[in-house]
């Protein structure tokens, strides 16, 4: 693989793909429900812009963060639903330019962080461009809920590269999080890039391996679509048994998405 665009960079040009998605939108349609329960495009825009400024509390302000994961913690079911509702409720042109004023301002302070620094999260430490990596996630993954329910058919590009990565590194945690124990040995991911270009993980002659385009893998492992749907192929049983858990998520399993034609 060739060295990647800067993740700073990247997570900026998806977030201005998602802007021009929703910019011109009605009121009308930012009520659409998306395929998130009770979430509809605002809620959506309203989640990632509450993420932002958490990030932006862990990169500027360790006490406030705290502060915020304490109540995280106090309330773990309802926290981040109640903080979406919350933004929800806000006028689509207002909510629009919190989110953009948000992302600008946290991605400048993960550019202007002192290379090494790590910083806190609802997880383990991330240094800034992990943090980055984790906004890109976030960002190309709701998006693709509220181009789900506009009917946007998004072009993906090479910054999908970044959703896959999280995703493979965490294999071992799909499985713990569904109480499995992880296997010992390194699968090999061989995944077609929108590029063209062919991204590998893994040994190359590792026994348990998975194949197919890497859209595809992103849309499995953030749970935005059904293994059914999705051109992936597995190599020995252990492979086979996380693209039926796969998550690149913190947190516990999703319900994901029922496939295509069942029943809702």
């Amino acid at each position: 693989m060739s060295e990647p665009t800067p993740v700073f960079d990247d997570l900026c040009a998806e977030s201005e793909q998602l802007d021009g998605i929703i910019a011109e939108l009605t009121e009308e349609r930012w009520a659409l429900d998306t395929p998130a329960p009770r979430w509809t495009v605002a809620h959506q825009i309203a989640h990632l812009h509450w993420t932002d400024r958490a990030a932006l509390l862990a990169v500027t302000d360790r006490a406030g963060f705290r502060e915020l994961t304490e109540k995280a913690l106090a309330a773990p079911d309802a926290f981040v639903d109640d903080a979406a509702e919350e933004g929800a409720r806000l006028r689509p042109a207002e909510l629009l330019a919190r989110w953009r004023e948000g992302r600008t301002v946290l991605q400048e302070a993960l550019r202007a962080a002192p290379t090494g620094t790590r910083f806190p999260w609802f997880g383990p430490p991330m240094s800034a461009a992990s943090m980055a990596t984790g906004r890109l996630m976030e960002t190309w993954a709701h998006g693709q809920d509220i181009a789900d329910a506009l009917g946007v058919v998004r072009t993906p590009t090479d910054r999908l590269r970044h959703v896959v990565r999280i995703g493979v590194r965490a294999r071992d945690f799909a499985y713990t999080v569904h109480g499995l124990t992880p296997p010992v040995e390194e699968f090999r991911v061989e995944l077609a890039a929108p590029s063209g270009e062919s991204w590998a993980y893994g040994p190359e002659g590792a026994p348990q391996r998975v194949t197919g385009p890497a859209l595809d893998f992103c849309l499995l492992v953030t749970q935005r679509a059904h293994r059914a749907d999705l051109a992936l192929s597995a190599t020995g049983p252990d492979a086979d048994r996380w693209l039926d858990i796969a998550q690149a998520f913190a947190g516990p399993p999703g319900t994901g998405r029922p496939p295509k034609g069942a029943a809702r």
